[in-house]
């Protein structure tokens, strides 16, 4: 198999089958050869569940300390004095029939959509649109709440939502690789705790099984588990 220069020098940089400890697999991640722009840094978690379980859902949403390094655009659908709170708080859009109808129509020009209870009457038929996208306002990621402005501010300031996948894999950005380590090991270490906490209580043996990160343009590089199993404990 033919590989290209990038990743021949990124192969130089690091050893793939070792098991890195936090700290280290970011100095490696920062030490490959740089690209023209900056690559969002992810963690990927290989989970001791079965996904086709209803009662081994694994998914939530944790506020990165150190932030994710990018603007994100925040849609309020309330009214009344909710309204008035989420754009206090600083959201992009706030309304109520109005902007769900804009949403019906095609309208998606937002990163989190946030709604009071009262609201998800009007939201709940946008399936359709948001849910492919991962936009459907949930309480379980404190996406649907009586308190909008915290919600936005929690958005505004760096939050990520996770959800296990159909492989029992969870991927959740940690931020951009120009962030110094000490931040992104922060970002790591709270979206780690948030899964762990994530455990169902019906999952049996053990739950992290891998982890790996990477950049958008980089390999994987392998985390010792062990680190996380003792943090599990």
């Amino acid at each position: 198999m033919r590989r290209s220069k990038l990743y021949k020098a990124q192969a130089e940089k690091y050893d793939g089958q070792q098991r890195y400890s936090v700290a280290e697999a970011f100095e490696v991640l920062k030490s490959f050869p740089a690209v023209k722009f900056d690559q969002t840094v992810e963690v990927a978690y290989k989970l001791g569940i079965d996904p086709r379980k209803s009662d081994q859902t694994v998914r939530g949403a944790v506020a990165l300390p150190a932030g994710t390094g990018k603007t994100v655009r925040v849609c309020v659908v309330a009214d009344g004095a909710a309204a008035e709170e989420a754009k206090a708080a600083g959201a992009d859009v706030v309304g109520y029939d109005e902007v769900v109808g804009r949403i019906k129509d095609g309208w998606l020009d937002f990163d989190v959509l946030i709604a009071t209870p009262d609201a998800m009457k009007l939201v709940r038929p946008l399936g359709r649109q948001l849910g492919p996208r991962g936009l459907m306002p949930n309480p379980k990621t404190g996406t649907v709440t009586e308190t909008p402005g915290a919600a936005v501010r929690e958005a505004k300031a760096g939050r990520a939502e996770f959800r296990a996948d159909r492989g029992a894999c969870v991927h959740v950005p940690l931020g951009k690789l120009s962030f110094e380590v000490a931040a992104l090991k922060q970002n790591f270490d709270a979206v780690s705790d948030a899964v762990v906490k994530a455990k169902p209580a019906t999952a049996k043996g053990a739950y992290i099984l891998s982890c790996t990160i990477s950049a958008t343009m980089t390999p994987g590089v392998k985390i010792n588990v062990k680190e996380l199993v003792r943090a599990e404990k």
